[in-house]
């Protein structure tokens, strides 16, 4: 199934999209009696299996729920996990020839992590999956892109063994981790050049865990202005997605509705000759199959 948010007036509601038409679960649960809370997308997930099973019987009877049924043209999109629960989690240096092209701008040596090297993204950088990306040239002149396969966390949970952790997972979705370089190595340290107000879009829908199956076999592709800059599959991640939330739980208690960004492959701005900074006016479209794609005009606002 694929979960999406979007706002209906002043409400913000959970949506199944069903091609030409999204079926507003708030709606079609109301209508059906249904025992489960569908008022967001955060209480789906907490619903876990429960919640699941019944998206799925309200997606089956969509044809009788028609007063549910929203036309998927115009409809604005949110991010499918309109609030965050806190600071999203990403993996950083996760894609061999991505650290490669690194070492070769800085001139320095290959060097491939043993652990994954974790940070976060504040919550405001939030954005949805056509949202603009803002670009205020006062704080930073060397804007990047980095596309990314994000996972969002169906439980929660301390310790969790790596033979577990897929079961953790509610459902995918594509992210882009837009971030100011020159920031990153001002402040030695990769959370203010990465938490920039809108600069982590995600969407167009969350896919649940049983609908996608094996994840590695997910491929990642980034276009800026139309020209390919990225093209990835997950399963040249140098941690796989047990390892990473194995690693991050230990002796820190993970959250349903957690956001994990697992990195980036090569291709990013930084590291072409020459290098390439977003502009005012830059189109970046991120994609991944059987997910969606982000649509995301950077804008400079100073």
């Amino acid at each position: 199934m694929k979960f999406v948010s979007f706002r209906n007036g002043t409400a913000v509601v959970p949506g199944l999209w069903l091609g030409e038409q999204v079926l507003d679960l708030a709606a079609a649960a109301k209508i059906a009696g249904a025992r489960q809370d569908f008022g967001s997308m955060l209480a789906i997930i907490r619903g876990g299996e429960a919640a699941l099973a019944e998206a799925r019987s309200l997606a089956a009877r969509a044809g009788e729920l028609k007063a549910a049924l929203r036309p998927a043209a115009g409809l604005e999109l949110l991010a499918p996990l309109p609030t965050l629960v806190r600071n999203a989690f990403c993996v950083g240096r996760n894609y061999v020839d991505h650290i490669k092209e690194g070492a070769a701008v800085l001139g320095a040596e290959i060097k491939l992590p043993t652990v994954p090297q974790f940070f976060t993204k504040a919550t405001h950088a939030l954005n949805s999956p056509n949202g603009d990306i803002r670009l205020d040239t006062t704080v930073t002149q060397r804007f990047d892109y980095e596309a990314e396969l994000a996972v969002v966390l169906g439980r929660g949970g301390r310790d969790i063994p790596a033979a577990q952790a897929m079961s953790y997972i509610f459902g995918y979705t594509v992210a882009n981790d837009f971030t100011a370089r020159d920031l990153q190595r001002r402040h030695d340290q990769w959370f203010k050049g990465k938490s920039l107000d809108t600069t982590l879009p995600i969407g167009p829908c969350l896919v649940d865990a049983q609908e996608i199956g094996d994840p590695t076999t997910l491929e990642l592709t980034l276009t800026v202005n139309g020209e390919e800059r990225q093209h990835a599959r997950v399963a040249q991640m140098i941690f796989d997605l047990p390892t990473i939330i194995s690693s991050l739980s230990a002796g820190l208690t993970l959250e349903a509705g957690d956001v994990i960004a697992t990195g980036t492959p090569s291709g990013v701005g930084f590291a072409m000759k020459p290098p390439y900074e977003l502009k005012d006016g830059d189109v970046v479209v991120t994609r991944i199959d059987r997910i969606g794609e982000l649509r995301n005009r950077i804008v400079k606002v100073k």
